[in-house]
């Protein structure tokens, strides 16, 4: 019954979101700002799926000037989990065809975002620069997923190098955004479904790095966020046993 009362509530709320959100966005299209306002648009509907979000940046967060953000990319919530971490002047990454997804795709390609062929490796070195261009040209911060693809529940997959390069080619630091685990954690048809800690991490200096080294940075990369998402998992069972504890007396 629950499942049903929340897909009543999100499908039209999310349709109106991505309808008049692109109605909105014609009259300044491709604006960088309106990742960052829709960005935090979607994170408000956390709540709707029974999550508590935690989202931890630090002081400096607004302040870090042009950087390439990598998170863990886990499932579709993390559109819901990971927005509110967006940053004013930053926009994603995605693959081409999300434009053809009815409703979000206009507005996804409306807000900014950069679509890219992930299909077509002989053009990944050209599209590389194309993304360092845009940075340059419409002085952005990007955020990209280096798994390329969700995690299911597998973990932290092996990284891609192509937001390494982009950091590298820009001259830009790389700021990790860890997200724990919400595989298998989500159940529309439960009232609440716990929490989600996602916390900013420190920027991490590319300047040393080049392209005969980039596997070092960004395994680098991964092991840090590796052992930081495994922090917030440990913490997250350990508020939601107190939770269930408190509950029960």
């Amino acid at each position: 019954m629950l499942f049903f009362l929340r897909v009543i509530i999100l499908l039209p709320l999310c349709l109106i979101i991505c309808i008049l959100g692109s109605i909105y966005c014609l009259f300044s299209p491709r604006n960088p700002r309106h990742a960052y306002v829709f960005g935090r648009l979607f994170a408000k509907l956390a709540p709707l799926f029974g999550l508590k979000v935690e989202t931890r940046l630090p002081d400096n967060a607004a302040h870090l000037g042009n950087c390439v953000y990598i998170a863990n990319h886990q499932n579709n919530y993390d559109l819901i989990t990971a927005a509110g971490a967006v940053q004013l002047g930053t926009v994603t990454v995605g693959k081409r065809s999300l434009v053809w997804i009815p409703f979000f795709g206009p507005l996804y390609w409306l807000t900014g975002n950069i679509l890219i062929d992930r299909n077509n490796r002989a053009k990944s070195h050209g599209t590389i620069a194309q993304i360092v261009e845009q940075m340059k040209a419409r002085d952005l911060s990007i955020w990209m997923f280096p798994e390329g693809t969700r995690s299911r529940g597998r973990g932290l997959m092996p990284f891609k190098t192509g937001a390494f390069h982009t950091a590298i080619a820009t001259g830009v630091p790389i700021v990790p955004i860890c997200v724990s685990t919400t595989s298998n954690k989500i159940n529309l048809n439960r009232w609440s479904n716990g929490w989600v800690i996602v916390e900013m991490l420190p920027p991490i200096d590319t300047s040393a790095y080049h392209k005969d080294n980039i596997r070092e940075l960004s395994e680098y990369c991964r092991d840090i966020m590796i052992e930081k998402i495994a922090e917030l998992d440990k913490e997250v069972k350990e508020r939601e046993a107190v939770m269930q504890k408190q509950h029960h007396i």
